[in-house]
């Protein structure tokens, strides 16, 4: 496998009963992939699978809303994506009156088909390998300077490398920073629902068969994509017509038979597959057991709510199905990590690697790269824990928390970039909050809050706790932030905003709920996120190295565990 893979194509072979294949990029598979995937069973070609100059199979294959696969299934713009990619979608949709997150939802005709502000769906036109441009003027750089060199490069290439007007450069990176791929995208704005099953088909098993196999849910739902007169990209318009695909899918009911060549075209989110022993240690013992503790007690909240309000349900739905998502990930990682002694078999392999270095006469270049992965996860390990709890308590799961944080963000932008940045943040803000507030309960919050803060009070690292979280009850910090602060509805957020610069910063400093999330962005902004980046950092390079040397100068590929 391979990482940061957020928006990258790439494909998994399975071969049932010789189980091989593998997971490549499709721009790179003529060759030894190609070859081996027809010693499998393949039938068709690698051009047939990815071409730049003819329609290919990658066609039909978009990113859907930059998080899920989808398949075009019509030539009229018709995708199939998963039941919980479009979930939000269809609770944003949903209210008492029209419950499509129970009933379900089926537009008849066209013109009955949901909008849905935001949504994107992004297919690739072309992928170019760009990592010598990318590492251009890099080789004698610290590796601060490196990056900050690697970013102007891919900001240089992004602008400069050829497309058509209507398309978008990306730049994302494989094997820790050892290459770097242009992806040319068409990126469809104008979204509809058109059909999903009942919360009872689309979500069955729900939590519990979640991350289990086999699982015996209807996980789909219908979208369309609608492109200008031009069949190009375009926002929403009533003047807008079904996409015509350069290549969709054609439906096939013949079924499979025992040892049939599959194949999977998609976009897998991100591996940690090559983290040291020392790194899966942390996760197992640190990292995991915070984030499943913060979202445990978030999740028992929204249960709670959740079962007594349907307008509650329906106003959580989507978030309780994020969090609970992860959440169950996690308990899984744990579960499978001590099942396999994966730190045992980690150990064992990097013995191994040792040996290897030694033995190849590469101890310069590579002898040192365990210790110091030793040396940085020890350092890292309380800023890590700070991390978890900041990102699972601030920016994840406490809503008027995360409200708070944004407007921090606008009074750190006046103080950085001036008034016209202040202001144009400022109604940015105004505009947005209006679909968060709607999908927001102060009630269910308060007692979210309480879970959370009290969490982190208790057990996030007492060295870097703001002092006005130390020794406090939860619940009475609750219950005087729900009853003052303005960041608890749409129209006291509003009212908060009014004013010019200088009234609506004093305004924000008089606000309990903005003072508390202040506190415990300055500990972390200035107490943790710098080290644990520094740190961070000088993994990176290692992880880059490691990489490099396992798929490079010691051993073959298959060698890496």
């Amino acid at each position: 496998m391979m990482k940061f893979l957020k928006f990258l194509l790439l494909f998994v072979f399975v071969q049932v009963s010789a189980q091989q294949g593998g997971m490549w990029i499709p721009s790179l598979l003529k060759g030894m992939n190609e070859d081996e995937m027809k010693t499998l069973g393949m039938k068709i070609s690698a051009e047939q699978i990815y071409s730049i100059n003819k329609s290919s199979i990658k066609d039909a294959v978009p990113q859907f809303d930059n998080k899920c696969t989808a398949e075009v299934i019509s030539d009229q713009g018709l995708i199939l994506t998963n039941h919980h990619c479009g979930f939000d979608a269809v609770q944003d949709h949903s209210s008492v009156e029209h419950d499509y997150i129970t009933d379900g939802f089926w537009a008849y005709k066209m013109q009955d088909e949901l909008t849905n502000k935001g949504m994107v769906v992004s297919f690739v036109v072309r992928i170019d390998d760009v990592t010598s441009k990318v590492l251009e003027g890099t080789t004698s750089l610290t590796e601060s300077a490196k990056q900050d060199k690697i970013r102007s490069n891919i900001a240089l290439l992004i602008k400069t490398s050829p497309k058509e007007a209507w398309q978008e450069n990306m730049i994302k990176t494989f094997y820790n920073g050892n290459q770097y791929l242009l992806f040319v995208l068409e990126i469809f704005r104008d979204i509809r629902l058109v059909g999903t099953p009942p919360s009872s088909i689309g979500k069955f098993g729900d939590v519990t068969d979640n991350w289990v196999w086999p699982r015996h849910t209807g996980d789909f739902s219908l979208f369309r994509i609608y492109a200008n007169k031009d069949n190009r990209p375009a926002e929403y318009s009533s003047d807008n017509v079904p996409y015509k695909p350069k290549y969709f899918f054609p439906i096939s009911i013949k079924g499979l038979k025992e040892n049939d060549f599959t194949m999977v075209l998609g976009y897998p989110g991100t591996t940690q597959e090559y983290l040291p022993a020392v790194a899966v240690e942390q996760i197992l013992n640190t990292i995991d057991p915070t984030k499943i503790e913060l979202r445990d007690v978030t999740l028992k909240v929204l249960d709670g709510f959740m079962r007594k309000d349907n307008a509650i349900k329906i106003q959580y739905a989507a978030k309780q199905a994020t969090i609970a998502n992860a959440w169950k990930k996690w308990k899984g990682e744990m579960k499978g990590l001590k099942k396999a002694d994966a730190v045992g078999a980690k150990r064992k392999f990097e013995k191994e690697f040792q040996e290897k270095v030694i033995s190849s006469g590469k101890q310069a270049e590579y002898g040192s790269l365990l210790s110091d992965f030793e040396k940085n996860y020890a350092e890292i390990n309380d800023y890590a824990l700070a991390k978890a709890f900041w990102d699972e308590t601030v920016i994840r799961n406490g809503e008027i928390l995360s409200a708070g944080y944004k407007l921090y963000q606008l009074e750190q932008l006046y103080t950085t970039k001036g008034e016209a940045a202040f202001n144009e943040r400022r109604e940015t803000l105004v505009k947005g909050w209006g679909d968060f507030y709607k999908d927001f309960n102060a009630s269910v919050d308060k007692k979210v809050f309480e879970q959370l803060v009290g969490l982190y009070s208790t057990k996030y690292p007492k060295q870097f706790l703001p002092a006005s979280l130390s020794n406090i009850n939860p619940e009475n910090l609750a219950n005087e932030i729900f009853s003052t602060s303005r960041l608890v509805s749409f129209e006291k957020v509003k009212e908060l905003l009014t004013g010019d610069s200088k009234t609506v910063l004093e305004k924000l400093n008089n606000d309990k709920g903005f003072q508390v999330t202040k506190a415990m962005a300055d500990a972390h902004l200035k107490n943790v996120a710098p080290k644990y980046d520094e740190i961070n950092m000088k993994i990176t390079a290692t992880q880059r190295n490691l990489y490099e040397s396992h798929f490079g100068a010691i051993s073959k590929k298959q060698d890496f565990p």
